[in-house]
């Protein structure tokens, strides 16, 4: 599975538009999409990072969430919309769980808020991309970019 900085290489226009959506809010306040085999998908605030080549949550351990990324592991992330410039970036990929203690202590150093040690990391690899470009909430219709890597 592509990690953030294999498709930021395949994508580098694509991935700065994503990078500037994810953190423009100043915490990576996304809404993150996921699905269990034999129940409906699920919509969850999150906070997500792009720290190194890597994107990652911190999942509360008794989040439901925590439960499907572990047990199926895709995902949809989509960044919250300013309705100014409503331009929008979307990911679809699998997670993996993080249990290395050394990336995970590196990564909550930097995270935006103190991470309880109940949270796991998990890092999101990303299969597909789509930016849907509106510089003004008067610009219709939008003009997307997308990008899928050889396991989407």
């Amino acid at each position: 599975m592509p990690t953030w900085g294999e498709f930021e290489a395949a994508a580098p226009e694509l991935a700065a538009a994503g990078r500037r959506l994810i953190h423009s809010r100043g915490d990576g306040e996304a809404l993150l999409a996921t699905v269990r085999d034999g129940q409906e998908p699920r919509i969850h605030p999150i906070n997500v990072g792009i720290i190194g080549e890597h994107l990652y949550a911190f999942i509360i351990a008794r989040s439901p969430k925590r439960v499907d990324l572990a047990t199926d592991g895709r995902y949809a992330l989509h960044t919250h919309v300013d309705p100014a410039a409503p331009s929008e970036f979307s990911l679809r990929g699998r997670a993996s769980l993080v249990e290395a203690d050394d990336v995970r202590s590196a990564v909550a150093a930097q995270w935006y808020f103190t991470v309880d040690e109940s949270s796991r990391l998990f890092e999101l690899h990303v299969v597909a991309a789509l930016h849907g470009d509106r510089p003004t909430a008067d610009a219709w219709p939008p003009r997307y970019s997308s990008w899928t890597g050889a396991d989407g």
